[in-house]
């Protein structure tokens, strides 16, 4: 069965910051990897979003409406609801997951 899958105004925000700091902070074509990696990620949310895992942050909390995927360091975020993947969140890990997760998921 195929998935809808959806990419919040939010993710795509985050996307667009991500591509952005990589290719001023390193370079072009490590920006261009990073995206191509994250968008092959989200082609397999398609045919099977289950297969990412609860957040610890969330699961922590007896939250298991997310999963996420990582390409290391970062975090793909989204929710299963019926034949639709919504993607909320593509961050960094290494920032403040807690409070992040927080303000944009729980609020």
């Amino acid at each position: 069965m195929k998935y809808q899958v959806f990419l919040t105004n939010a993710a795509a925000c985050d996307l667009e910051e991500l591509y952005h700091h990589i290719q001023v902070h390193d370079s072009v074509k490590k920006a261009e990897y990073v995206l191509d990696k994250i968008e092959k990620i989200i082609e397999t949310l398609f045919r099977i979003p289950q297969r990412g895992v609860y957040p610890q942050e969330l699961a922590d909390l007896g939250i298991r409406d997310y999963r996420e995927i990582f390409f290391k360091p970062y975090r793909l975020i989204y929710r299963v609801i019926d034949h639709r993947v919504y993607i909320y969140m593509i961050v960094d890990g290494r920032r403040d997951m807690q409070a992040l997760l927080a303000r944009r998921l729980l609020a």
